[in-house]
This record gives structure tokens, sequence and C-alpha cells, in this order.
């Protein structure tokens, strides 16, 4: 897998209006991190924190989201995990398997939120 640089974290309340490449913003109290894409393209990438989207961990140094972040609707479509402040690469996925985990995200907040 390729690594990209590492980024930098910053704990604030409010998401600022310009976002600084390499940065991982997290607002605790809105339960949201966002970033800019970390292939460089400069979309900004939402990621909420819920028990059904991702989960973020910090260990007092560095972060980590999970699952990995697909941006399938992104003209790059870059697929990546951010581990320990890291950016690891992902595999692509196809459109097929795209769909596949879209309906699984479907199921899991239908269950989640007894909605099935």
């Amino acid at each position: 897998m390729i690594r990209y640089p590492r980024l930098a974290h910053k704990f604030v309340t409010n998401i600022p209006n310009s976002l600084e490449p390499g940065v991982l913003y997290i607002s605790v109290e809105y339960a949201t991190a966002i970033h800019l894409c970390c292939c460089g393209c400069g979309e900004e990438v939402v990621t909420p924190l819920t028990p059904t989207d991702w989960a973020l961990t910090f260990d007092g140094d560095t972060v980590s989201l999970w699952p990995s972040i697909g941006n399938w609707n992104f003209a790059c479509r870059s697929h990546y995990v951010i581990e320990r402040s890291e950016v690891v690469r992902a595999l692509p996925w196809s459109d097929r398997r795209i769909a596949y985990g879209r309906f699984q995200d479907k199921l899991a907040k239908g269950r989640y939120f007894g909605t099935l």
C-alpha cells in the first residue's frame, strides 16, 4: 500500500469555512470530522461520527478513522484509511462493489434505527 503524508488534526467546535490541506478537523460537539480529499483534488470529505458511519479513535497523539473513506462520488474516486494520522491508500472498488457497500450501509442503518 502507498502511504501518503501524515495528517495533522485539529479539534474544533465549528468547522472553519476554509479548510487547510493535510488537516483533519474534528468537531466532537457536532460528531463530525472533515478534511480535504487526500488525493489532492480539493474536494471536502465529511465523515459523520455515528454508530453507523465512522468511528474516530484518538490515542492522545494521533487519530484514526474507520471504516475506510471511499470518495465514490468524486471524479478522483480515491479510497483510503486514516490510521494513526497516516493516510493509507486502499484498493479501488468496482461499481458493483460500491453498490454492495451502499446496500450494506443501508441495512446497518435500518437495523440500528429499527426501520427494517
